[in-house]
């Protein structure tokens, strides 16, 4: 898939079937536990198009003082434009471009501000197959439009100011119906020592009627000029999964490798949020940025590789339980 297709706007107006839709950017510093998450959305309720919003998100994580900052502002559609076939979208305090974000974000008592500029970068990353990204199952989806882009800027917490030079991440696109109803959802942009690896990997758990599915997961790994594909929907649904608090494990395989990951972040690595479902109801989202991750390929010939990230991996829960102890944001 294109860069212009990966970023091609899915949001039909005045639709009432409901629809959310959001292009975020994020990266973390090489060394320190430093990153930031900046997401841009439209959010339409089902059966209330009039009602859709724009929606800006920042957050800010600061490991090293276990400092985190949250904030989230809203304005009518109506008052902000996303281009439908280029990533160009301006909201009353922001915009973002295809090469760069700048805006402005407060709630309460915070403000984070920010003039990024992002280049290079590998292809466009798909997490699931490409036919499933048109059709009706699943109904939420998401994709890396550029991994590893290279983010160099200021970001602004509460008046502080933080350069940010030479820090890797990514631009990403993910739209839907509905919010999945409960997913693990795991990014490294550069493993320790393996800086041009990126990974991109979800579990994810679908309520049909009173029944839950089991945990589907599929794995994109990209490692030493390679792209390791275990992301069809039947090798999705055969991998394991196990996710006990904030402590997630999964492991699939495919003719020739196997793939095992970990991942993991202490409750004060979150910051928590509250997203509206399109339908009704909403979900609490675990979210950081600061997580640490490792990721072990073993071959059929018998040869392993272990790749770790140490407070540079994105980290994401979604649900409806509210016993993790994270306080929300919003």
């Amino acid at each position: 898939m294109r860069l212009d297709q990966a970023n091609r706007l899915r949001h039909r107006s005045g639709s009432p079937d409901g629809h959310y839709e959001s292009y975020f950017i994020r990266a973390n510093h090489a060394t320190r536990a430093l990153a930031f998450w900046i997401r841009y959305t439209i959010f339409s309720p089902a059966g209330h198009p009039d009602d859709a919003q724009g929606e800006l998100w920042a957050a800010v994580f600061d490991g090293e003082r276990k400092r985190h900052v949250a904030v989230v502002q809203t304005w009518p559609l109506r008052a902000c434009r996303f281009d439908r076939d280029a990533l160009a979208v301006e909201l009353p305090a922001a915009q973002l471009g295809s090469g760069h974000a700048q805006g402005a974000c407060g709630a309460r008592d915070h403000q984070v501000v920010w003039d990024l500029r992002f280049s290079g970068g590998q292809s466009t990353l798909l997490l699931l197959p490409e036919s499933m990204y048109d059709g009706g199952f699943p109904q939420a989806k998401s994709l890396v439009s550029r991994p590893l882009a290279r983010f160099d800027g200021t970001l602004g917490v509460d008046g502080q100011r933080i350069d940010v030079q030479g820090w890797t991440g990514s631009q990403n696109h993910n739209w839907g119906r509905r919010h999945t109803d409960r997913y693990a959802w795991g990014q490294v942009a550069g493993f320790d020592g393996h800086d041009e690896s990126f990974l991109e990997v979800a579990s994810a758990k679908l309520k049909i009627g009173p029944l839950w599915t089991p945990w589907i997961t599929p794995i994109v790994l990209r490692h030493r000029g390679q792209e390791h594909r275990l992301n069809a929907f039947s090798r999705s649904l055969r991998a394991r999964a196990s996710l006990h608090g904030l402590d997630w494990q999964f492991d699939s395989r495919a003719e020739d490798l196997r793939i095992a990951g970990h991942f993991r972040a202490e409750p004060g690595d979150f910051v928590g949020l509250r997203y509206a479902n399109p339908p009704g109801g909403s979900k609490q989202c675990l979210n950081s940025k600061i997580a640490s991750a490792q990721v072990t390929l073993q071959r059929n010939d018998g040869t392993s590789e272990t790749l770790s990230c140490a407070r540079r991996a994105a980290f994401e829960l979604l649900g409806d339980d509210a016993s993790h102890g994270v306080p929300m944001s919003n």
